[in-house]
């Protein structure tokens, strides 16, 4: 492999420093256009549901580890058949199971007895009715299933104001670091396969052989040859 002399790459970048900032720019314009006027927006809401006594009493030691043990199978339960089947009857959506289960998302914090259920859907009003009736229903069947009503609903979903997976100054950053990456690659590619000779000290270097004397070239084309 040719061995790479740094100051001489350095010097071909800043000669092919207008490759690099047209190519950049490019890529900065090309995703900025595609985030305004190609982009689906998606639109995301959160309902939150908080685990509580089941009498009227203050809760127990006993009642938060069991509500902490039960987060994960509430978890479960809103994304199963049951609930979701239900949800798009309620809703008459037009959604199908796994398309509807696949827009659903669930977190919950170890520490805290309270979990969130977002949904994103491309119509924002759509996106915060499915959050709500998920926990309505959820709400409705968790009694029947386990025999206990533990669970109330914190936090209703709102209608979203902006779209969840758009956000043109962070996608402007990443297609110009895209950009300025891939452009840099191709000017180091145009350097390490140009084979020219530019200078007297590129032919002693690679025919390891004294120079003993250089032609100017004359720019003066007046008087003949």
């Amino acid at each position: 492999m040719e061995e790479i002399d740094l100051i001489e790459l350095w010097e071909f970048y800043k000669k092919k420093l207008y490759i690099i900032l047209i190519i950049t720019l490019m890529f900065g314009l090309l995703g900025s256009l595609y985030g305004v006027f190609f982009q689906v927006p998606k639109y995301k809401s959160t309902v939150s549901l908080i685990l509580v006594s089941e009498s009227d009493s203050t809760m127990t030691n006993n009642e938060v580890m069991l509500n902490k043990n039960l987060i994960g199978t509430y978890s479960e339960i809103i994304k199963s058949k049951k609930v979701l089947n239900n949800v798009i009857n309620n809703l008459s959506l037009e959604h199908s199971y796994s398309n509807l289960q696949d827009n659903i998302s669930v977190t919950s914090n170890d520490n805290a007895q309270i979990i969130r259920i977002s949904v994103i859907d491309e119509d924002a009003n759509l996106a915060r009715d499915i959050a709500n009736e998920v926990a309505l229903v959820v709400k409705e069947e968790i009694p029947s299933l386990f025999k206990i009503s533990n669970i109330n609903i914190l936090d209703e979903a709102e209608t979203p104001l902006t779209p969840d997976n758009i956000n043109i100054p962070k996608q402007l950053i990443i297609f110009i670091l895209v950009g300025l990456v891939l452009s840099t690659g191709l000017v180091f590619m145009l350097y390490y396969f140009d084979r020219t000779i530019k200078s007297v000290e590129q032919v002693e270097k690679r025919l390891h052989l004294p120079i003993l004397g250089t032609i100017q070239a004359n720019s003066n084309k007046k008087g003949g040859k």
